[in-house]
Parts: structure tokens; C-alpha cells; sequence
């Protein structure tokens, strides 16, 4: 079991002291936050990707290039990579160069994002959101798997004789954890490419979590890729853990009760009962985490929000070590210790190069024309005629 956390890069005034950071002082904080993670034992932080206020998360790759030449061991994800507004060209080079800075510490989660404008922001139209998420992913697959791209689509120009560089470390692409909380669409998706399901089931009930989970199970075995418990699964999530329940909640809910995404609606109380998120002792947080197996089964990744709605840096790397010390360490010997011996761990960059055989340099030495930017084997297959002479 992996156990980690994620952010969003949310730039929220702390209802507390109504001081609200600059994009400097979040950014900052989200690679002290980041570096936290590792001293702590934590094995993965994943980076939000925001284009809008109040946000300041707008090039998580950058950001974590930054946190791996300052970490070792921390395996470095995102919370999403917009797969819909992002160009699948960029989202190719930008991770493949990340997996070479960061020794392979790399995945990513694809999502569509849950803010409209932003859209329009790129040029595309958000009505178009699940049909981008299923083409930008097929070309992006192509172009981390072959080394010469001929391709055309819909929503984006066509690619003639196009090499992405570099190309993936060892010649083995990250790993690729599809995000939704309510398409089935994307667990389709997930499920067809045999890659993950992270379901971040923070804003609903279990009922509603259980029947994506089961749903990308299945289409999983449907098409091959082992049996349903066997399949790839994530969970989001969000705690806040204190010394007892009561000082939690004290301490924890004007934070929510101000929050972006939870405030002005149901109780702290409410809420909690309705959904994962968890406010309270290390063994209150221990008890309900584990009991989400009882309805995803067994599952290999397991993130919480812990730095949201205007939280203070020094709280959150509080909570950290209270994660760190008290809890994860209880969390991963239970979860592996349930986990039957048939239900792979969660994928690595070593593991994917062990199941590729081992590690190949995969660089594209041919020297590209000078006239069309292509290697010469692909300015060999173009047709003389149909170029247009000056």
C-alpha cells in the first residue's frame, strides 16, 4: 500500500487570523510541505493543476523537478494533469523529462478538471470534455510508446513523422492513474489500457464510490488485464487528526466551515458521517481508513488532502508528523498484511521495468532534417509530390 498525500494549491485565507498567503508564500510551502512527506516516511505526494484563482498551481511539473533534486525517495504524482486542456505533445516530453531528473520517481493522474472556464482558456469547449480525455490519452500513449508518430485527430493538428523527446527513462513510460469521481466513462478508460483508477471519493458517500470501483473492476477482466481484485485502485481522501475526536473538530472546523468547497452547507458532523472525510484521534483516522477496504476491496494507493482551505504551514506539517509517527505506519502493515498474495502492489517505475524485461536506452540518435525538423527515416516516407515547392 502506498500512503501519501496530495494538494491542491489552494490560495485560502486562514478563517482563523484572516491572514491570506501570497502565491510566493503557497508555493513555498507546498515544497516544504513536499519535503515533510519524505522525512516523515510518507512514500508518495501528489501536485494539483489549477490555471485559475485562487490557486497557484498552474505547472505541477515544475514544481516537482524543483522536489525531486531536493528528495530521494518520495515518489512524486499529481493530483490531476489536465489530459483535456493540456497538449498531449506537452504532457509527453514534460513527464518523460521529469522521469530522467527524478531517477523514475514519477507517476500521474489524469483528469478532466472541475473548473469550466478553463476551456475556453485553451480553445477547446468544455462539452467536448470526456471526447478530449479519450483522444489526448490515445495519442499520448502512442507517443511515449513509439518512437515515430503519424497521427490525426480531432482536436488537435496532425502529427507527421514526430518523435516526443527525450523519450521515457529505461524505454518504460509513468505509470498512469485515470482520476474521476463521477464519469464512468474514465474508469472505462482506465480499465481498457489495464492502467489505475484513482477515485477521490473526498465529496461522496461510499455507496456512490463502491459502484465506480466495481464498475472499473470489471471492465478491467473484461478486457484482460487480470482478475477484478487485481485491478489498479486509488482512493483521495481528507483527515485532520489531533491527541482525542474533541479537540479535532475544535480545531478543524472553522477551517471547514469557511472552507472553499465545504462551507456553508451541511455540519462538520454531517458531513462526516456522509463521506470519508475524517476529523479526529490517530486511531479514529486508523479505524476508517481501513474501512474503506470493506467496500473497494483491496487497493494499492491511499492520498489525503491535508493542507486545504487556508490551513497554516506549521499545522499541516503538525499533522504530518502526527501521519508519519501514529498512523501510516499502523495503516501499511494492516493493508498488506490483509492483502492476499494474487493482488499486485502498487505499480513502480522498478516494477514496470521488471515486467519489461529490464531497462533498455531507448534514445533517438538520428539527427533530424534541417528543412522538415523529422529523422530522416520519416522524411524518407513523405510523398515528393505532395510537397509544395517555393
Amino acid at each position: 500500500m502506498q500512503l501519501g498525500i496530495f494538494t491542491v494549491g489552494d490560495v485560502t485565507t486562514d478563517p482563523t487570523t484572516g491572514h491570506t498567503p501570497s502565491e510566493n508564500e503557497r508555493i513555498k510551502a507546498t515544497v516544504a510541505i513536499a519535503k515533510k512527506a519524505e522525512e516523515v516516511g510518507m512514500d508518495v505526494m501528489a501536485f494539483g493543476q489549477h490555471h485559475n484563482p485562487p490557486f497557484a498551481a498552474s505547472s505541477p511539473t515544475t514544481t516537482m523537478a524543483y522536489v525531486a533534486a531536493q528528495t530521494e525517495r518520495l515518489l512524486l504524482s499529481t493530483a490531476t494533469t489536465l489530459i483535456t486542456t493540456t497538449d498531449p505533445v506537452r504532457i509527453a516530453e514534460d513527464y518523460a523529462q521529469l522521469q530522467h531528473l527524478a531517477d523514475g520517481r514519477v507517476d500521474l493522474t489524469l483528469g478532466r478538471g472541475n473548473t469550466g472556464p478553463v476551456y475556453p482558456w485553451f480553445g477547446k469547449d468544455i462539452r467536448d470534455g470526456i471526447a478530449l480525455a479519450v483522444e489526448n490519452y490515445a495519442l499520448l500513449r502512442r507517443l511515449w510508446n513509439e518512437d515515430v508518430v503519424n497521427w490525426e485527430g480531432k482536436f488537435r493538428t496532425p502529427l507527421q513523422g514526430f518523435t516526443a523527446t527525450p523519450r521515457p527513462l529505461d524505454g518504460v513510460a509513468p505509470f498512469v492513474w485515470h482520476g474521476s469521481i463521477r464519469s464512468p466513462e474514465i474508469a472505462e478508460q482506465a480499465a481498457y489500457y489495464g492502467d489505475g483508477f484513482f477515485h477521490n471519493h473526498i465529496f461522496w458517500p461510499a455507496s456512490h464510490t463502491k459502484q465506480m470501483v466495481e464498475l472499473y473492476r470489471r471492465r478491467f477482466a473484461h478486457y484482460g488485464h487480470g482478475t477484478p481484485e487485481q485491478a489498479i485502485v486509488g482512493l483521495g481522501g481528507q483527515v485532520f487528526v489531533g491527541k482525542n475526536s474533541q479537540d479535532a473538530i475544535k480545531q478543524f472546523r472553522p477551517y471547514f466551515d469557511k472552507a472553499p468547497v465545504y462551507g456553508h452547507g451541511p455540519s462538520l458532523e454531517d458531513f462526516m458521517e456522509a463521506t470519508p472525510l475524517t476529523v479526529g484521534s490517530p486511531q479514529q483516522i486508523i479505524e476508517r481508513t481501513l474501512s474503506f477496504r470493506d467496500y473497494v476491496g483491496d487497493y494499492q494507493r491511499q492520498l489525503f488532502l491535508i493542507d486545504h482551505a487556508g490551513l497554516p504551514l506549521k499545522t499541516v506539517l503538525e499533522q504530518m508528523d502526527i501521519l508519519g509517527e501514529e498512523v501510516f505506519p499502523v495503516l501499511r502493515k494492516e493493508f498488506d498484511a490483509l492483502r492476499p498474495a494474487d493482488v499486485p502492489e502498487a505499480p513502480t517505475h522498478a516494477s514496470l521495468v521488471a515486467a519489461a524485461g529490464g531497462a533498455k536506452d531507448v534514445t533517438v540518435h538520428a539527427a533530424a532534417d534541417d528543412v522538415t525538423g523529422q529523422s530522416p527515416l520519416a522524411v524518407s516516407r513523405i510523398n515528393p509530390a505532395a510537397l509544395v515547392q517555393d
